[in-house]
């Protein structure tokens, strides 16, 4: 459990001290955000904050694995390390080019998960290998880019992964799975250490080498993460609720792009989550706020349906769909009117 709060702290101290050195070459060398009309700020934004998260984690994993010795370095744990570098490599590429070419970018994505399904990394679905692999490679990503779309307003997109890898790593100490734990709380260090510089107002943006990359480490842990104590049945949906505020902005953006006849996936707008609720009135702080407490909300959710029966894993589920179908509904309705 000690190494559970090893690999938090240091994840947690790397970006919190070292963010302010990752910012001022950013600046030094004009790797910036130039602002534009789909974009909130208004300057150039320093963008390699994905570098100071990276390093939180990457460090943090190291010193567990190596120097503390505290777990074999197998060949899963293996496959998740080159996976990550392999998925902020392509983030930082793509930040520097301005944006690289969706097939390109894409086919990144797609040999840091060859690599975890080679190193032994994959949904293990009682169904056909083949299929398993197919959906490792849609898994991995889908949670990848959607949770890049959350990078979209100061401090949203860290925060919310930050809430998520919380509760996945309180769920893996309290079932024993504390190497998913341990990466975990690298995660959720990071995050937290990153938000001084870029919670609203930012001072440094985290970039798709940030996003992406968390994105690609959540998808791994939520595969990883499992309840033995608990039927299959009902468990399946536990990552589902603890990615939530994921999922949904993913399905929102996704339905109301395909009403507008635009592509969902090389679109980009202000039609996400959070720029609805600013469209509400509400202020950025505010908006991303109340984006951690839904997050932290699914994630208690999802800490109940470990414990759950079956009818009440599929009764809660049932009911989350249908207040997101009816949110949705009800933002789109909104958008119409404007």
């Amino acid at each position: 459990m000690a190494i559970v709060l090893i690999a938090f702290i240091i994840a947690f101290s790397i970006p919190f001290f070292g963010t302010a050195a990752v910012r001022d070459l950013a600046i030094r060398i004009g790797f910036v955000d130039i602002p534009s009309a789909r974009k909130m700020h208004a300057e150039p934004m320093p963008l390699m904050g994905g570098v100071a998260i990276f390093g939180g984690a990457l460090i943090a994993f190291i010193l567990i694995f190596v120097i503390f010795e505290v777990y074999t370095l197998t060949q899963p744990v293996i496959g998740i390390l080159l996976g990550m570098a392999i998925t902020s490599a392509v983030g930082l590429i793509d930040d520097r080019m301005g944006g690289m070419s969706a097939p390109v970018k894409l086919a990144g994505q797609f040999i840091a998960v060859a690599v975890l399904i080679f190193f032994g990394v994959m949904i293990a679905l009682p169904v056909p290998y083949w299929l398993n692999i197919i959906f490792t490679f849609l898994w991995v990503i889908v949670i990848s880019n959607a949770t890049n779309f959350l990078d979209n307003m100061d401090g949203a997109c860290a925060g919310i992964v930050g809430v998520q890898a919380a509760f996945i790593t309180l769920l893996g100490a309290l079932n024993g799975q504390f190497l998913v734990a341990a990466l975990a709380a690298g995660v959720f260090g990071s995050c937290l250490g990153f938000l001084r510089f870029n919670f609203n107002p930012a001072r440094i943006f985290m970039g798709d080498a940030g996003s992406l990359f968390l994105g690609f480490l959540m998808a791994v842990l939520a595969i990883e993460i499992n309840f033995p104590q608990n039927s299959n049945f009902v468990t399946w949906m536990v990552p589902l609720f603890i990615l939530g505020v994921t999922l949904f902005d993913l399905a929102l953006v996704t339905i109301s792009r395909l009403l507008r006849g635009v592509n969902p996936l090389t679109t980009a707008g202000k039609d996400h989550t959070g720029h609805r609720l600013l469209d509400l009135g509400f202020t950025t702080r505010e908006t991303v706020l109340i984006l951690y407490l839904f997050s932290g909300a699914l994630g208690m959710i999802a800490i109940f349906i470990t414990q759950a029966t079956i009818t009440q894993g599929y009764v809660i589920g049932g009911f989350v769909v249908l207040v997101c179908i009816s949110a949705i509904s009800a933002l789109e309705r909104r958008r119409a009117t404007q």
